[in-house]
Parts: C-alpha cells; sequence; structure tokens
C-alpha cells in the first residue's frame, strides 16, 4: 500500500495541469453539523488557494445536518454551495448522520474525483486537499486515498501529544487486527478525510452514521480493490474533542456495522438480530442515570444501483 506526504504535492499547478490534461473536475464536500466556529476558515482557506489563485478544485460542497448555529451562513458568504442535507433527492427520505451527508453529496457533485474533508478541523492547512486528491491525478493505479496524521488531543486552548483517535485504537484496529487483518496497514481507518474517484465511490455503500469510514475500507477488501488504497500523510490534525458518552454512541453504531460485514464475509455468524439500542450510565454527583440511544445506522445504496 503506497504512502505519500502531502508535501509531495505542493506544487498546485502542475496537479492543475494533470487534471486538465485528464479532463478531470474536482469537487470538494464538508459534511457539517453545528461548525460554526471552524468550516469559515476552511472554505476560506480552499477558496482563496485552490479555486481563485490556483483552480484546482472545482466547486466546494458544504451538506449540512440542520446545524442550529450559523454553520451555513458562514460557509455560502465564504464561497461554498450550501444544502441542507434534506433538501437532496427528497424522495429518498432523510437521516441525521455523517454519512448521510456524504450520500447526499453525490447526487449534487459534479466532480470526478471527490475529496471529503470533516467541518471542525481547527488546523486546516492549505497541503489537505492537494495531499488528497495528488495521488488519484498522478497514479491511475489508486482509487482511494486515506490522510493519516497525528491525533493529539486539544482541552481549552492546550493540546495534549496523542491520546486522539480514541475509537480507532481501542476498537476498531483490535477488530481490524481479528477479523480483516488485510487492513492493517491502514494507520487511520476512521479519518474524515480522504479522496476517491467518483466511479468508485458509486459502487459502496454509505452508512449513514460515523460507520461509514470503516464500511467503505471492508467493501474494498471484499471487491478485492486493497491494493488500489494508498495513504497521505497531513502531518496533524486537531479538532473538538468528545466526552466519553459520545465516543461510546460512535463505537456502537461503528460496531454494528462491522459486524453485519464481518456476517457477510462469513467472518463470524451471528445468532440473532444486533440491538438497535445502546445504553450506558452517568455516574455524578446527582446520583445514576441511565441513558438509552436508538441507533440503528441503517445504510444508503451504492448509487450505481439507482440509476
Amino acid at each position: 500500500m503506497q504512502r505519500f506526504h502531502h508535501k509531495s504535492f505542493a506544487d498546485v499547478r502542475r496537479l492543475l495541469d494533470l487534471k486538465q490534461a485528464a479532463g478531470q473536475r474536482i469537487t470538494v464536500c464538508i459534511p457539517t453539523l453545528n461548525e460554526a466556529g471552524t468550516i469559515g476558515a476552511i472554505v476560506r482557506m480552499i477558496r482563496s488557494e485552490l479555486v481563485e489563485r490556483v483552480p484546482l478544485v472545482d466547486e466546494i460542497l458544504v451538506v449540512d445536518s440542520a446545524s442550529v448555529d450559523a454553520t451555513r451562513e458562514i460557509a455560502i458568504a465564504e464561497g461554498a454551495v450550501v444544502f441542507a442535507s434534506g433538501d437532496i433527492a427528497p424522495e429518498t427520505g432523510t437521516h441525521p448522520g455523517k454519512g448521510e451527508n456524504l450520500w447526499k453529496s453525490l447526487h449534487v457533485a459534479r466532480g470526478s474525483i471527490i475529496c471529503f474533508i470533516d467541518g471542525d478541523i481547527m488546523n486546516f492547512h492549505s497541503g489537505f486537499v492537494p495531499g488528497l486528491v495528488g495521488p488519484l491525478l498522478e497514479h491511475a493505479e489508486i482509487d482511494y486515498v486515506k490522510a493519516y496524521y497525528e491525533r493529539p488531543l486539544a482541552f481549552g486552548d492546550a493540546t495534549h501529544a496523542g491520546g486522539g483517535g480514541r475509537v480507532s485504537e481501542i476498537l476498531v484496529r483490535p477488530m481490524i487486527s481479528l477479523f480483516y487483518p488485510e487492513l492493517a496497514d491502514i494507520l487511520q481507518p476512521l479519518s474524515g478525510e480522504y479522496a476517491a474517484r467518483r466511479g468508485l465511490l458509486d459502487t459502496l455503500s454509505f452508512p449513514i452514521g460515523y460507520g461509514v469510514e470503516i464500511a467503505h475500507l471492508i467493501d474494498l477488501v471484499r471487491d478485492g480493490r486493497q491494493a488500489r488504497i494508498a495513504q497521505v500523510d497531513l502531518e496533524k490534525r486537531i479538532h473538538r474533542n468528545r466526552d466519553d458518552g459520545d465516543l461510546g454512541d460512535t463505537a456502537f453504531a461503528i460496531l454494528r456495522v462491522m459486524l453485519r460485514r464481518m456476517e457477510r464475509d462469513g467472518r463470524l455468524k451471528l445468532l440473532g438480530n444486533l440491538p438497535e439500542m445502546h445504553q450506558r450510565w452517568l455516574i455524578d454527583e446527582k446520583g445514576i442515570e441511565r441513558i438509552a440511544r436508538h441507533l440503528p445506522e441503517p445504510e444508503r445504496p451504492p448509487l450505481a444501483g439507482m440509476r
């Protein structure tokens, strides 16, 4: 599996020449939910550096899950084309969730290369997008590019080295080692920054929530395409950190997605239906509180089969 550093693709004008010679179009898609504190800087940098200064990026899309802050207004002011997820392909219904936003984005994106960027990055730099799309422009044998980076934990104004990517390290990586060792070389299996050829994305299912990234990787293994995955070092990614309860919900949804695929691929056998209710307890000075969340994590089908 090939690895690159984003600085290998710092010559954006050379990437532009490659894009134009191949007749490609590049869409950057940013899924959002209440990202008013970070979305403006991300869109502004992509627009100024990669649309106006060098037109490597053809469109910037923000697909939003009913934010209650100023996310959409800020993104529009900075030059993004903004959609409410529920307004895209309304005949298909709507679900809350990151994967839903990504799937809906494929209905409106015009690019032949799609670059997904999370909307909560605090240290976004201009190497993110060229680093992710560069391998696709330079190497015809690569179809899917995953980011990896250092994941410090942020606490207020301070950051602490290591400690980020807790769901990856505690849940996903052990499960990969046990059931999908073909993916053991993926350094950040849940990274939300990746780029892929549109034709490939149209063949993949999209779980509506946080299971979407691991689902893609497992499905690429199923299809014998893991050799067409590459990875790019983006150095460091700082974002808002979630509490243990939120991470538990994320882990529950991801585990459901992985278990369904393990059974599908003959790597284990489930003896019954998986529960959809994640149950946990909050213990503090007020006492003990049971918290239960319904997290079914349904999946959106490949777009190629809907046409």
